[in-house]
């Protein structure tokens, strides 16, 4: 897979600046909400999680960085199987609130990513990394070599698209 260009888009959510980035795949819609909650599959584009979701939090940790990337405590806020996923953390980097939306038609399921945003200089880092993350996604579950998928090619390159979004 070969990155062209940057993908997302700002909106404005429910009073919120949000950064959207789309992508869709041959599959039914169950299929790719197993790719993004069930931790053996998140762990082939991102990262892992542990605890009991019912809990209503997870420890999310992104392996794709570092195998021994510390564990994150993200809390679920809204999940709708196999539609939507809505979760919340704090970490150093700042206050994370991000979306899963899922939509199958004729055999073909879109997902909507979404995170609230509002600093350009955040976007210009983050905006590169999500589009870099789902097109590991979309090679994980298309058969493709997610280790192709190649972060230098999305950041720095991009960061400037994504930091005018927010200026």
């Amino acid at each position: 897979m070969t990155h062209t260009h940057p993908t997302g888009h700002r909106e404005t959510r429910d009073g919120h600046e949000v950064v959207v980035l789309r992508r869709r795949f041959p599959a039914p819609v169950d299929d790719v909400w197993a790719a993004v909650t069930e931790p053996d599959r998140l762990e082939r584009w991102i990262g892992t999680w542990e605890g009991n979701p019912a809990d209503g939090w997870v420890g999310f940790r992104m392996t794709a960085e570092s195998p021994e990337a510390t564990a994150e405590r993200m809390w679920i806020d809204e999940c709708d199987p196999p539609r939507r996923l809505a979760t919340h953390s704090s970490t150093p980097y700042g206050d994370w609130h991000l979306a899963l939306d899922l939509e199958e038609r004729d055999g073909v399921t879109t997902l909507t990513f979404s995170q609230r945003m509002s600093d350009p200089a955040v976007a210009a880092d983050v905006g590169p990394g999500w589009d870099y993350y789902l097109d590991r996604l979309v090679a994980a579950e298309t058969g493709g070599d997610v280790a192709a998928v190649d972060f230098t090619d999305y950041h720095p390159a991009d960061s400037d698209y994504y930091r005018s979004l927010f200026s």
